[in-house]
């Protein structure tokens, strides 16, 4: 057996699946085509919605389809800027750092205790999750960074929460189209 039998077939349109991680890279990819609506605030994080045409002028057509399931947002951090411990409510969904470096930290809770995890990313790492995933994302570095979201389906709600002891309490929720 030759190695070329080894290794699998390319993928065609048709069976091309790249879901909320393979968006947000090639987003991110894209970057320097919406790089220069990116503000950034002093009091607090800037996001902004990119609406689902805008995205997919930015995208090969074969991602169309699963854009269209999705919603995009576009990040900027400044030292110190972060997210309160939260999920996405049932959406899954994917982020890719585009400049510098971001900490995302990963709790889960068990039946005696909570897990938790930190990671930092730089430029074009991607972080994907499913629905009810809990993390915090912060930029913890010196330099301003920018990142891009791709939520599938689009954010309904979002869920906050605090540590306590060894339990994760929720603390909040915030609904899309009355908290933002």
């Amino acid at each position: 057996m030759t190695s070329s039998t080894l290794l699998p077939a390319p993928p065609t349109d048709a069976t091309r699946r790249t879901g909320a991680a393979g968006l947000a890279a090639a987003l991110a990819a894209a970057s320097s085509s919406w790089l220069e609506l990116v503000e950034f605030h002093p009091a607090s994080r800037w996001t902004r919605h990119l609406p689902t045409a805008d995205a997919a002028t930015l995208l090969d057509p074969s991602q169309h389809p699963e854009l269209a399931a999705a919603e995009v947002w576009l990040l900027s951090w400044l030292p110190e800027q972060g997210t309160p411990l939260h999920d996405h409510g049932t959406s899954a969904g994917a982020f890719s750092v585009v400049r510098g470096t971001l900490t995302e930290r990963v709790v889960s809770a068990g039946r005696t205790s909570v897990r938790e995890s930190s990671h930092e990313l730089g430029p074009n790492r991607v972080r994907h999750f499913g629905p009810h995933y809990v993390h915090q994302v912060f930029n913890s570095g010196e330099e301003p960074a920018v990142s891009v979201h791709v939520y599938t389906p689009g954010l309904s709600w979002m869920n906050s929460y605090r540590i306590d002891g060894a339990r994760l309490v929720r603390t909040g929720t915030e609904r899309a189209g009355v908290d933002w």
